[in-house]
């Protein structure tokens, strides 16, 4: 009887040595995360984030490195994607990244990715403190009684922020002159000059500006209102507008992506790693302290997502003559 329990019991330990080496065969050493813009941005941040969340649930360290450089992160993710195809490089991306092959920096689609997508922060219409307009139906009645008289800035043109701007115009009706910048910082810098009254970016950019009162939000351009802390709630502007809702919201999609080719039982262990990082109260509070909205989007809702980004900005761009590549002869359909 001894040495039938005694048998077992080695039966036991190897089984379970068997399953405990199955269970590490992947991750084996440390990851890479190549993050496409530089250290401090809010991509880098948000890589750095997540990475320290999964790695003590895989088990390895995820070494957070920048390439930044190119056009729309193209150096960064050139690099990432010349590496072995094998779950051990993550290529930090954003939504910016999309437009890299209409620019030219990349000769691919984004559909040679799959992606994690963390969430990002919302965007909101603000004016100027001395501007006469309390909320966003008064902005857009005037905008109406003087078409393309009210300047705006949204960052660049075929920015997330442009894109914003546009679709609410197109949902409100309102005509606003669009006035580009090289960024959102910029961008705020140029309404408290006032050189612009209107500005359109995220809430994580302006919220600073906000509470000193620099800058008074009228409304949120998603489907939920939104509190900042030490200033109180902003509406959404799909109550005022609810034609809105055919064009928005179109929302920043940071986080970070993998070879589509990786193995699927590899891309299973990330996944794993990445949805149980997601519900940490760490990562629940950086989003609530960083005004983000958190997505957690993988497989097929990621892919839908960056395709539908890659669609919307590519064909943005080439319709504002600021793309050097047809997005037709990319394979890319229109919105």
């Amino acid at each position: 009887m001894k040495k039938v329990l005694a048998l077992a019991l080695v039966l036991l330990l190897m089984t379970g040595g068997v399953a405990l080496a199955q269970k590490k065969d992947f991750p084996r050493r440390d990851l890479t995360n190549v993050v496409v813009w530089g250290a401090g941005g809010g991509t880098d941040v948000c890589n750095r984030v997540i990475s320290a969340e999964m790695a003590p649930i895989l088990g390895v360290n995820i070494n957070v490195i920048n390439k930044p450089g190119g056009v729309s992160g193209s150096l960064g993710m050139s690099y990432a994607f010349s590496q072995p195809h094998d779950g051990y490089t993550l290529a930090g991306v954003s939504e910016s990244c999309v437009t890299a092959a209409v620019q030219g920096g990349w000769d691919k689609r984004m559909n040679v990715w799959d992606f994690f997508i963390v969430g990002g922060s919302p965007d909101v219409i603000s004016v100027t403190p001395g501007s006469p307009w309390k909320d966003l139906k008064g902005l857009v009645d005037a905008a109406n009684k003087s078409p393309g008289t009210i300047k705006a800035c949204a960052s660049g043109a075929g920015s997330i922020h442009h894109l914003n701007l546009l679709a609410l115009e197109k949902g409100s009706g309102a005509d606003l002159q669009f006035i580009p910048y090289k960024g959102s910082a910029p961008c705020q810098t140029a309404a408290m000059t006032g050189e612009v009254s209107v500005v359109v970016t995220s809430v994580a950019e302006q919220q600073q500006l906000i509470r000193a009162k620099q800058l008074r939000p009228l409304a949120m351009l998603i489907p939920e209102s939104f509190t900042i802390e030490g200033f109180g709630t902003i509406p959404s502007g799909f109550k005022a507008y609810p034609g809105l809702a055919k064009h928005l919201p179109i929302y920043q999609a940071i986080g970070f992506a993998v070879a589509a080719d990786v193995p699927a039982d590899r891309k299973a262990v990330i996944e794993a790693a990445f949805k149980k990082a997601m519900q940490s109260e760490k990562i629940k509070k950086w989003a609530k302290d960083n005004y983000y909205v958190l997505s957690g989007k993988t497989g097929k809702a990621a892919r839908d997502e960056f395709n539908r980004l890659e669609s919307l900005f590519s064909w943005t761009l080439w319709d504002l003559k600021a793309a050097s590549v047809d997005p037709a002869k990319l394979g890319i359909p229109k919105p």
